[in-house]
């Protein structure tokens, strides 16, 4: 676990997306990441299967944390997913189903969300923010290209706003560091509820 001077909170998360936008607004922090089963209810729409896993993160966080020695600290956790058509896009295991994930969302809109949780000594508190994504039509040499990259493979929807897919979006209408994975302006509120200071 990566242990900071004077941490502020846990991110229960190794996403380096995620601690690159902690850092941004000024957060100290420590990773204490939690494993949890992330399968999809049955008829789970996306807003309730990100907010059911932030919370189960920050649960999980909380729960190892009570049962060790380390400071109790507040945990935010978080969890991302893409949707099209109210269908949930997780991460692709597979070139094909990178493929097909791209190739589905190719000159569409899409919808990224992002369940937060804020794990505290007074329970735990969820934020959800939700970004319609526009994709530009793509041609099969660039979801080709885009594949072997190797980008794809640790993103839900198969593709990293912040990276080489950036070129791909011709608009998005919400937040633009939700669909990175980490909403700056719900996670400062659900922060500043819990009296952490930010900036």
């Amino acid at each position: 676990m990566t242990q900071p001077v004077n941490p502020k909170i846990y991110l229960a998360s190794r996403s380096p997306r995620r601690a690159k936008l902690l850092q941004q607004i000024g957060v100290n922090f420590a990773v204490l990441p939690s494993d949890i089963d992330e399968s999809v209810l049955p008829n789970e729409q996306p807003q309730a299967y990100v907010l059911r896993l932030a919370h189960a993160k920050a649960q999980a966080c909380q729960h190892y944390l009570q049962a060790s020695a380390l400071p109790q600290l507040p945990i935010l956790a978080a969890d991302t997913t893409v949707s099209l058509d109210g269908q949930i896009l997780g991460k692709p295991e597979t070139v094909e189903e990178a493929r097909s994930m791209l190739s589905q969302m190719s000159g569409r809109w899409h919808e990224v969300h992002t369940g937060l949780a804020l794990a505290t000594e007074h329970g735990i508190t969820t934020a959800l923010s939700s970004t319609r994504v526009e994709m530009a039509e793509l041609s099969e040499a660039e979801i080709s290209a885009y594949i072997a990259s190797g980008e794809p493979f640790d993103k839900a929807g198969a593709y990293g706003i912040q990276g080489l897919a950036g070129v791909f979006i011709r608009r998005i209408e919400g937040s633009y560091s939700g669909v990175m994975g980490l909403p700056i302006y719900e996670t400062a509120a659900l922060l500043k509820q819990a009296g952490i200071q930010v900036l």
